[in-house]
């Protein structure tokens, strides 16, 4: 595993990250306890989970996943850093779900229960919330640094002017800043690499992207034939699968897979470990959120970090997938 340091501050993380996205619905706990085993074993120390995983808009299973995260945590919570988001529905009342101080304040004291853990190395906002100030956030999550609950913040699926707006406001009020961006990054997704990654760059934000085999789509093991039924594309994860299916199950997103395909197979390497090397080639990305519903899915997408991308086959990739740059406002 590399190490690096975590942009702007003094700590160390891996540079591979396991999310926990699938914990509690699709993968049951000793199936998860095996996934974190694995990764832990190929020196992963960083953690990401959020209050609403698995997601999918069922309010009877969030939190699971920060639960299973704690169980398996038990007496080595000292080895990892430790992430989890906050601002998805998480109950009924109108106040459940955002990033007003109530909703940050009562958050990080349900995620540290559930953890089974006295603080988070990273708090996260899970989405935007426009309807809440910027300067309530900001705020409330300073409160949350200041009593010793997070160490570090962040912020996930934020566009680049909301997270250049909220660090100018952090830094005019003298408040703790955020050091981290979680966008979805990937082949098919590349929108991110006009404002946000310059920015992070400029701002020193560490990037830690999600979804970098794009559900699943960049393993191969679909097509475009198939009905989206199974992993992130099920019709069991609710809005959840159907988002995703939304996102990527086109046709000339199968086609791009294929190029990208014929491309690894050209370097001898699986098309996950391509897909992975390629976005961790990118000078902004500090780690990269792996995801897995079993343990051996884990093979590919680990052994991306032994695989150094060229700088040839990086830019044919970039040309490949340069239509990816310009966004889609109806996706």
């Amino acid at each position: 595993m590399e190490f690096t340091k975590f942009v702007g501050t003094g700590l160390t993380v891996s540079r591979m990250v396991m999310g926990t996205g699938t914990f509690g619905k699709q993968t049951e706990e000793s199936k998860a306890f095996r996934i974190l085993d694995k990764a832990a074993e190929a020196g992963v120390n960083f953690l990401d989970t959020a209050d609403i995983y698995p997601g999918g808009g069922d309010l009877t299973t969030v939190g699971r996943s920060e639960v299973i995260t704690g169980r398996w945590l038990r007496d080595k919570r000292h080895l990892f850093v430790v992430g989890t988001k906050v601002g998805g529905r998480m109950g009924n009342a109108p106040w459940d779900q955002g990033s007003s101080r109530k909703h940050l304040l009562d958050g990080i004291d349900a995620s540290l229960r559930r953890l089974g853990t006295d603080y988070v190395d990273l708090y996260q906002i899970h989405m935007d919330d426009p309807g809440v100030p910027l300067d309530e956030m900001v705020e409330a999550l300073d409160t949350i640094v200041r009593s010793g609950k997070a160490r570090y913040i962040g912020v996930s699926n934020f566009l680049a002017y909301r997270l250049a707006r909220a660090l100018g406001r952090q830094d005019a009020l003298g408040l703790t800043r955020f050091r981290s961006a979680q966008p979805r990054y990937n082949l098919l997704f590349r929108e991110i690499e006009r404002e946000l990654l310059p920015l992070a760059h400029e701002e020193d934000v560490a990037v830690i992207p999600f979804n970098p085999l794009a559900g699943g789509l960049l393993t191969g093991r679909y097509q475009h034939s198939d009905k989206p039924e199974t992993g992130r594309f099920s019709p069991e994860l609710g809005q959840f699968g159907a988002m995703y299916a939304a996102r990527y199950w086109h046709e000339r997103e199968f086609e791009t897979v294929a190029k990208v395909s014929e491309i690894a197979k050209q370097q001898g390497v699986s098309l996950p470990a391509l897909s992975i090397a390629w976005v961790l080639a990118n000078p902004a990305v500090t780690s990269v959120i792996l995801g897995a519903s079993r343990p051996e899915q884990l093979n590919d997408s680990l052994s991306a970090i032994d695989f150094r991308i060229s700088a040839e086959v990086k830019q044919a990739l970039d040309e490949l997938t340069n239509e990816y740059r310009k966004g889609d406002a109806s996706r």
